[in-house]
């Protein structure tokens, strides 16, 4: 009798306990303190402070929610340091001017796909499965893409040609917030 009221009170406890774990962490201490928590698939590992906007933007396939980062500190940091990102997240480098934009991908810990969008949101060029790199890579052993264009999306590797992007296809950018950040990006 002990064992059955035993079983019928710990299994279920024992359930809520494996529920309650805690959340991956999907960066490391490295990272934008100002990356959005909605792009991340897991917890910072670095308290947030005056997050990115996001915004959505509509692939023939799903929609892509994106940071968008428009300042040179912003674009600098890019997704440098992140380990885990949502399925269809990911960030928009928006530039001043259509030009060819080289990315190199110095501490970027995931592998990416890059799409380059001309000003009138015209796919490109694209860069499928962009390596990773490691804190510890040499510099002329990182990844380094370049395409043209005016805004560069970065998501997760395999993930574009499943959302519809290829060169060509035409994406509709909602109108752009600014995202001048207002503290320090490495505090």
């Amino acid at each position: 009798m002990f064992e059955r009221v035993a079983r019928l009170v710990l299994l279920p406890l024992a359930s809520l306990c494996a529920a309650a774990a805690p959340p991956p962490v999907a960066t490391v201490p490295c990272a934008n303190v100002r990356l959005p928590q909605s792009i991340l698939d897991g917890i910072s590992a670095r308290p947030l402070s005056d997050p990115l906007p996001t915004i959505e933007v509509r692939a023939t396939q799903a929609a892509l929610h994106l940071a968008v980062v428009d300042s040179e500190p912003d674009r600098e940091f890019g997704l440098m340091c992140v380990t885990r990102l949502r399925s269809h997240a990911g960030m928009l480098f928006v530039f001043e001017r259509d030009a060819n934009w080289e990315f190199w991908m110095k501490n970027t810990l995931i592998p990416l796909d890059m799409i380059w969008l001309e000003r009138d949101g015209r796919v490109s060029a694209l860069a499928l499965n962009v390596p990773e790199s490691t804190l510890e890579t040499s510099d002329d052993a990182v990844a380094r893409r370049t395409g043209h264009g005016r805004y560069v999306i970065e998501l997760p590797a395999g993930e574009a040609l499943g959302d519809g992007l290829k060169v060509g296809r035409v994406l509709h950018l909602p109108r752009l917030p600014s995202t001048a950040p207002t503290k320090d990006l490495m505090r």
